[in-house]
């Protein structure tokens, strides 16, 4: 099943774990959209530099410190994803406060796992 899924905190380097996890959502036919802070391309994925209000977004996967979090959340919130993954190094205690009160789902765990166990 196509999950609709933005990457958050995309990078173009080929050893980031954003730039493996759009490789594999799109391996795994899933729609993807990105969003960092350089422009560029990944597998046919355009990484956009603008906060653009998507629609149908499922799932969106961060890869974001928490510090760098903050200035992102009403803009998730905006999409009203049904999900977001806090991979490994984002856990954020007052995002998923957030997120809660916003009645989105969130979960603590790594995107390429998920992808690799069927449990996406």
């Amino acid at each position: 099943m196509n999950k609709k899924t933005l990457v958050l905190g995309a990078s173009l380097k080929e050893q980031r774990y954003s730039n493996i996890a759009i490789h594999r959502l799109v391996k795994y036919g899933h729609e993807v959209k990105a969003f960092g802070l350089r422009e560029g391309e990944v597998v046919g994925v355009t990484i956009d530099t603008d906060l653009i209000n998507y629609k149908d977004i499922d799932t969106v996967t961060l890869y974001l410190n928490p510090k760098r979090q903050g200035q992102y959340y009403d803009y998730v919130i905006g999409l009203n994803p049904n999900r977001v993954i806090f991979n490994p190094g984002t856990e954020n205690p007052e995002f998923y406060k957030l997120l809660s009160e916003n009645n989105i789902e969130y979960e603590v765990a790594c995107t390429l796992v998920l992808l690799g166990t069927n449990q996406y």
